[in-house]
């Protein structure tokens, strides 16, 4: 009888939502965050063909301020470059978007390419070659709250706004860090409810699905490289393309389409991200100081610059 070859059990999408319970449960704050879950899901379907449809590109990375630290390969997580309002900058200017300010997958996530966490580039292709009739004047950032009622109340409404005052006909959404999937999660949900179609291109599964949005692609990824992998223009455009193929053919929400690209043969990099069972007392200790500090910094941040 053959052997039964089976894959690793934990070569399976992350369960990011336990990971961060349990990461931060061990860092000693005592009440687990609450994450968005709905049962109900809105649902826009296409109004007219993709070639005669203006995109809009969403993303929750920030532009680069060398002004505000480190944010380059390696960089650590960095709450100086965080942004709490939403903003529209030119689709043909030189784009710089970072994703040092999230909890990215800092051990494995590529923090150079732009192309793996924002498909700028690859969106401009289409449109050069028809398969949409062209990009909107403006792409948006959406800022990564862990106030639900923030992201709805306030920053989805300027979004909105935005995309019709550039004739947007359909959204294509791109998250990063945990929080950020659930940002954008909401934010699709918000802009369907609108009328305007929307597709997700992520890497946290669980999140996104929990939370309900009309159409995901899944690309299991390390979180902050959900738009392809790095040197790797073949899997940036066919991610692209198949968040284009689920607009026009998704029947119905919760639409999720896993893609065919694999990260690494090796699966153990799954086991890394916000693993509490492979740190030590110490380096607990060294993580619950620098969330702390992070968190001061942001507050500081916030204060300063909301409203103003």
């Amino acid at each position: 009888m053959a052997e039964l070859l089976f894959v690793p059990e934990y070569d399976q999408p992350i369960s990011y939502i336990q990971r961060t319970r349990s990461y931060y449960l061990a860092l000693g704050y005592e009440k687990p965050y609450v994450w968005a879950h709905y049962t109900d899901v809105p649902f826009a379907p296409l109004q007219k063909p993709l070639q005669n449809s203006v995109i809009g590109l969403i993303t929750t990375a920030v532009p680069f301020n060398p002004l505000k630290g480190d944010q380059g390969l390696g960089a650590a997580y960095n709450a100086s470059a965080k942004f709490y309002e939403p903003y529209a900058l030119l689709c043909d200017g030189d784009a710089d978007l970072r994703i040092a300010h999230v909890g990215i997958d800092r051990q494995h996530a590529n923090m150079v390419e732009m192309a793996c966490w924002f498909p700028l580039e690859v969106a401009r292709q289409a449109s050069d070659r028809g398969r949409i009739s062209r990009l909107a004047k403006h792409f948006y950032g959406l800022p990564t709250n862990r106030s639900q009622r923030h992201t709805l109340e306030i920053d989805a409404p300027v979004i909105l706004a935005n995309c019709i005052a550039d004739g947007v006909d359909i959204a294509i959404l791109v998250p990063n860090c945990p929080i950020c999937h659930q940002s954008i999660a909401l934010l699709a949900r918000y802009l369907e409810e609108a009328g305007m179609p929307t597709v997700i291109v992520g890497a946290a599964k669980d999140i996104i699905e929990y939370c309900g949005v009309p159409r995901f692609v899944f690309n299991d990824f390390p979180l902050g490289n959900a738009a392809g992998r790095p040197g790797d223009p073949k899997s940036q455009n066919a991610i692209f393309e198949l968040a284009l193929k689920l607009l026009e053919q998704a029947p119905g929400p919760r639409a999720t389409i896993q893609t065919e690209f694999l990260w690494s043969h090796d699966p153990s990099w799954k086991l890394d991200y916000m693993n509490i069972e492979r740190l030590s007392n110490q380096e607990i200790m060294k993580l619950r100081l620098e969330a702390e500090a992070a968190r001061l910094t942001a507050k500081e941040i916030r204060l300063n610059t909301v409203g103003k």
